[in-house]
């Protein structure tokens, strides 16, 4: 798959933009602040319908501006094409068009443009709670499997309810938080069976890439923790309701999910260096890569750097570069702050590409693009 053009109005700090892109390498410089990220952003945000950074929809539209819209054209494996369009005005909501036709729920379109985003933000999956790394799993799952999205949405409404009537001053009806109860189990055995089966293939995956990147230099794991682990969800429920109502929410389920991160049996957020934690998440992101294009659509999907190469030593830099520019990979977008480490990666790969200077959100065609 293919973004063969962008347009882009008040998306962040770039009041308006229309680029056409290399089919392999396209590469955004400039200075920090100036908006080379926001371009990321804004072909992230034509697959999630969201951005990256936020999920805060107003935070995308240019200050000083009423609304924002994303125009993208895609050209797909099977020789089709699509025009997606993403307008969304202060004060209404948004609205996601696929040709002409607008979606009646934006989840319709995730999964129809995979992508895989590489961002200094994702540190949060090793620094920040559990939350971010089952967000972090869910985003992949949700690319490939629709049912998996109404089983999360159904999972959650119904631990809503539960908890509500946990903090409930009066005692709950048993056989009315039992109902939600049910519901809970239910979809936790789906949503279970799901992440496991991922993440059991993202493994091996995972630790051929940082192999590849590290030169064997540190041993890592990743470990997939679940309360469904221990047994049946409604036994736990039911067992825990007193606890629970004590402390006024639900205790145990698939929310409290966690994807353990370790090196040398370690977690890496204590044991790795800045740069033995960025191969981690480095390797992570192309592994997830490598499973989507496998699955779904079985589509290559986008693949976005936002300065990758920042904390890394020459030797992990240079392996990298290599995997990136192998065949396996197709269309690539990346951001970078300096132009002389730009062209020595360009380079060393083969095949065409593009640079755009980035400069107070204007981003301009390099006429001096290697190709």
């Amino acid at each position: 798959m293919r973004l063969t053009g962008l347009t882009i109005f008040n998306y962040k700090n770039i009041a308006e933009a229309e680029l056409s892109f290399s089919p392999k390498l396209n590469c955004f410089i400039g200075g920090n602040g100036q908006g080379k990220t926001n371009l990321l952003d804004a072909i992230h945000f034509l697959s999630f319908c969201r951005s990256y950074s936020s999920s805060i929809d107003t935070l995308a539209v240019r200050h000083g501006s009423e609304f924002m819209s994303l125009q993208g054209r895609y050209d797909f494996d099977d020789g089709t094409s699509e025009d997606i369009h993403i307008g969304l005005k202060l004060g209404q909501k948004k609205v996601v068009r696929r040709g002409k036709k607008a979606y009646r729920r934006i989840s319709e379109h995730i999964g129809l443009i995979p992508l895989v985003m590489v961002s200094p933000a994702d540190q949060i999956l090793v620094m920040g709670g559990s939350e971010e790394r089952r967000r972090f799993i869910d985003m992949v799952i949700c690319q490939y499997d629709p049912a998996y999205t109404e089983a999360l949405l159904r999972y959650n409404r119904a631990l809503q309810q539960r908890n509500a009537m946990l903090k409930q001053d009066d005692e709950p009806d048993p056989s009315v938080i039992l109902v939600f109860e049910e519901q809970m189990a239910r979809e936790a055995d789906y949503i279970y069976r799901q992440r496991n089966a991922y993440i059991t293939d993202l493994i091996p995956i995972f630790q051929q890439f940082y192999d590849r990147i590290s030169g064997r230099n540190e041993e890592v794991e990743l470990r997939y923790v679940s309360h469904m682990q221990r047994g049946p969800l409604l036994e736990q429920l039911q067992s825990q309701r007193f606890k629970d109502r004590a402390v006024g929410y639900s205790l145990h389920g698939i929310h409290k999910d966690d994807l353990e991160m370790l090196q040398n049996g370690y977690p890496v957020r204590r044991e790795g260096s800045q740069g033995q934690s960025k191969t981690f998440l480095i390797a992570l992101k192309l592994a997830q890569f490598d499973f989507l294009s496998r699955t779904g659509r079985r589509t290559t999907p986008l693949l976005l750097l936002d300065d990758i190469f920042d904390k890394l030593d020459a030797d992990r830099v240079e392996q990298i570069v290599r995997l990136v520019g192998g065949e396996h990979f197709g269309q690539i977008f990346i951001t970078d702050t300096n132009r002389s480490h730009l062209d020595r990666i360009l380079a060393s790969l083969q095949g065409d590409n593009r640079i755009f200077l980035v400069e107070k959100g204007k981003p301009l065609s390099d006429p001096h693009s290697l190709s």
